[in-house]
């Protein structure tokens, strides 16, 4: 028996610090002065590996089905990442509709609207407070036909879970925003743009 297994790829909006910022270089476009940015929350308790360190056999025992790993190196995304600037995509897809869902467990609203309205006007910080009802951002209900051009350049991480496929979703959305808690199995979440915070 096959298991779907999720590959998460994100271009969040989440500020960086100033220092971040220097060191990158490259935001893709997608910065946006905010008062609501992420802070420091002290230091990463998660595992950090590289490729040349870590073998699929200790990937599969140590971590694929029992805590997060942070795994840099795995898959060279730059082509990827290029396209993913916001210039890039409001070229190639800005006139194009996409769905938008609320950040709530069910996704109970979707909404519709061109991908250029969605970033020029609905893609905006907000408070922590905001609920995830009144969240709205592009993820999981992609369209994969009208965006194959840019997702048939995505290089997925080497390292799969056995007798599994990959699901994608692609998602954009802005500092402050998130999903509240949920739950899923294994999954891969690729962060293009910005960063994200994993409470664990």
């Amino acid at each position: 028996m096959e298991y779907k297994f999720g590959i998460q790829v994100f271009i969040l909006l989440f500020w960086r610090s100033a220092l971040d910022a220097l060191v990158s270089g490259n935001d893709g476009g997608w910065s946006q002065n905010s008062e609501y940015s992420l802070t420091d929350e002290g230091p990463c308790n998660i595992d950090i590996w590289d490729k040349a360190s870590l073998s699929h056999r200790q990937f599969i025992q140590q971590y694929a089905y029992s805590k997060p790993v942070i795994l840099k190196g795995f898959s060279d995304n730059t082509k990827f990442q290029f396209l993913c600037s916001k210039s890039s995509l409001l070229q190639e897809y800005g006139e194009r509709m996409v769905r938008l869902s609320t950040a709530n467990t069910y996704s109970y609203r979707k909404v519709d609207v061109r991908f250029e309205e969605f970033v020029d006007l609905l893609l905006r910080p907000q408070s922590l407070d905001t609920l995830g009802s009144d969240t709205l951002y592009f993820f999981g209900d992609n369209n994969f036909t009208e965006w194959h051009s840019l997702f048939e350049n995505y290089k997925a991480p080497r390292y799969m879970l056995p007798h599994t496929t990959g699901a994608y979703s692609f998602g954009i959305a802005g500092p402050g925003t998130g999903v509240p808690f949920h739950w899923h199995g294994p999954g891969y979440s690729e962060i293009i743009y910005g960063r994200k915070v994993n409470n664990t």
